[in-house]
């Protein structure tokens, strides 16, 4: 028998799943979690083999979670709406063993976990052609720079806290403005979030 821990935020769908995952004759849900905090207490009471987790909860995200289960013997599926590259890339980073979009057919979902109980590692197509497609352009010191203006710090506020010139942040934005190819900060930040590639 299968075991699996679900981790939903929406409560009908949670209820869904975890209905559609017991009618399967191999397969038992044995907790349910709606917020990314109590994910990992689930797992340490009732180890199960799987753990099925939608990205964005409460209190911590699912790949948070899937970061730390990374040293635990229970295999990570994510279960989530937003086919982003960024998210992708950070799940397949975490050692998830499965990353699969709600929009997906039910029966893909049983078929998946014994796949994935099989020591099969199943990711949506439609991820793997947009990370082939798409990476993120900006280097680490220009993340860190936008990640303070999402942070709502000013060029001044990030020049202090990176040691650099108020010049040198400046020189930052443009850069960040002309890879991202947008007009202003806020797009930026906007265009980076949409993108999955803030950490």
């Amino acid at each position: 028998m299968i075991r699996i821990v679900i981790a939903e935020d929406q409560k009908m769908l949670l209820g869904a799943l975890a209905a559609l995952i017991d009618l399967e004759e191999d397969m038992t849900v044995v907790a349910r979690a709606n917020n990314g905090e109590d994910v990992m207490e689930l797992v340490h009471q009732h180890q199960p083999d799987i753990c099925l987790m939608d990205i964005e909860m409460p209190g911590r995200t699912g790949l948070d979670v899937a970061e730390e289960l990374k040293s635990i013997d229970c295999r990570v599926i994510i279960l989530t709406t937003f086919a982003r590259s960024g998210y992708f890339e950070r799940a397949v980073k975490a050692g998830v063993h499965g990353y699969l979009l709600k929009d997906s057919p039910s029966e893909e979902l049983a078929s998946s976990i014994r796949k994935v109980m099989a020591g099969q590692r199943i990711y949506a197509p439609e991820l793997i052609d947009e990370a082939y497609s798409q990476s993120n352009p900006l280097t680490e010191r220009e993340s860190e720079v936008l990640g303070l203006i999402a942070d709502g710090k000013n060029t001044k506020e990030i020049a202090n806290e990176l040691f650099l010139t108020n010049g040198t942040v400046r020189n930052y934005i443009s850069v960040i403005l002309d890879k991202l190819d947008v007009g202003n900060r806020i797009e930026a930040v906007k265009r980076y979030r949409e993108k999955g590639w803030f950490k």
